[in-house]
């Protein structure tokens, strides 16, 4: 039998984080740890129950980004999820900077959350596709690099490219393309040394600036 993912959810919205608890419970395979509406609650939660994701949201008395830093930097495995409506790149870039794995936008819906909260859970990181297109380089040698370390991916490392620039796990594409999650893995190994990039979001960027620069 699996073990559940236990999750917290600190939100300084009630009705919200109500709604995420409950929708997230009626789910088989995760369990909710600790709830709370603020930086002290999110840093506690953090420290005593050390839930295997914490979806935090960016507005909240401390505030959410603070609460990220002062939780790295004090239960550093801990995953977290930012789960907020800020669509702001330097909200994005600074989550993922100071060791979010994961930026989801509060419009998406309780089945598509829990597919995401299994990718982090899993070890893999997620940003919303709608945003990871916005988080263009700044360093425009780079991105060019970048597009043309392309051509170097294989047929179907393109094709599990092209599938993570669409926000899909590893599950889902492995499914998508009839292949082993463990071989999902190996070409996404391939793909960041190709593109020399640490992480999903930095290949989905260089996938789309290709894109971009063909246009």
């Amino acid at each position: 039998m699996t073990t559940a993912i236990s999750l917290a959810v600190v939100d300084d919205h009630p009705l919200f984080r109500e709604g995420v608890i409950r929708s997230l419970a009626e789910i088989e395979g995760f369990t909710i740890v600790g709830e709370g509406s603020t930086r002290e609650d999110a840093v506690r939660i953090a420290e005593d129950k050390h839930p295997d994701v914490l979806l935090l949201d960016i507005s909240m008395p401390g505030g959410g980004l603070e609460a990220l830093s002062l939780i790295v930097e004090r239960v550093p495995d801990q995953k977290i999820v930012m789960l907020t409506v800020s669509e702001a790149s330097d909200d994005v870039t600074a989550a993922l900077k100071n060791g979010a794995k994961g930026y989801v936008l509060k419009g998406v819906g309780s089945r598509a959350l829990a597919d995401i909260l299994r990718t982090v859970a899993s070890g893999e990181s997620y940003v919303a596709p709608t945003l990871s297109a916005r988080l263009i380089s700044g360093d425009g040698s780079a991105s060019l690099r970048k597009a043309d370390l392309l051509r170097d991916l294989t047929g179907r490392e393109s094709e599990v490219l092209q599938l993570v620039a669409a926000g899909l796990s590893n599950k889902h594409i492995g499914l998508k393309l009839d292949l082993h999650e463990k071989t999902v893995k190996h070409h996404m190994t391939q793909i960041f040394t190709k593109l020399g990039v640490a992480n999903r979001t930095e290949a989905a960027m260089a996938f789309r600036d290709a894109l971009e620069k063909r246009v």
